[in-house]
């Protein structure tokens, strides 16, 4: 693959990564949780977010490999879900803060390219589609119901007691049991989340 758009992708996965980290920062401490805070997360600098094998090692590793899904993450945003207002809804709130950030970065781009457009050199143009598509994926990818991912904490709000427990039991393995989920489900997962990215694309962008 080209150097080039390796570089591409990994700038525009540390700039939607860190703007999302910092979007569940900001809306935990918005919500009265001082935890990100003191933990030196609520910034936009991207050291403070950045995890040396999620953020870089893995995605660069799925490049070079030819993956068709390109992964990355940060280190997730402590926070209190008994510190913030309006109990489990506002946990909801602070998982969501980040794929809506990773959703309106899309908006706001595709819409200069939308309508802005000319005049644009077709390599600026090139990697503002890329960032465009990328966070839309990391917005549909978040928003999948499974422990640990954003998706979870919006369901945990209106899950009935069996359901959530069932849910807090999967997330005490981490990260390990959704990438064996994901492995297991990819036939499926994989032309779903292709689909709605390609949809959002289409609104969004115009193409």
């Amino acid at each position: 693959m080209n150097i080039v758009l390796i570089v591409f992708y990994l700038v525009i996965l540390v700039v939607i990564i860190t703007v999302h980290e910092f979007s569940h920062a900001w809306m935990a401490h918005t919500l009265g949780d001082l935890t990100a805070k003191r933990e030196g997360r609520l910034t936009l600098n991207p050291l403070a977010h950045i995890d040396p094998f999620l953020t870089l090692i893995l995605p660069i590793s799925l490049i070079l490999l030819g993956s068709p899904v390109v992964f990355g993450a940060a280190k997730p945003v402590p926070f209190n879900p008994y510190a913030v207002k309006y109990g489990k809804f506002g946990a909801a709130l602070v998982a969501f803060a980040g794929p809506l950030s990773n959703l309106l970065m899309a908006v706001f781009v595709g819409l200069i390219l939308r309508f802005f457009s000319l005049g644009i050199p077709s390599g600026a143009i090139n990697f503002l589609t890329i960032f465009v598509v990328i966070n839309i994926a990391f917005f549909v990818f978040n928003m999948i119901p499974i422990p640990p991912l954003d998706g979870s904490r919006l369901l945990y709000a209106i899950a009935p007691p069996a359901l959530a427990d069932a849910m807090d039991r999967f997330e005490r393995f981490g990260i390990i049991a959704l990438f064996l989920i994901l492995f297991i489900a990819f036939p499926v997962i994989l032309p779903f989340i292709q689909t709605v990215v390609v949809f959002f694309e289409k609104i969004i962008i115009g193409i």
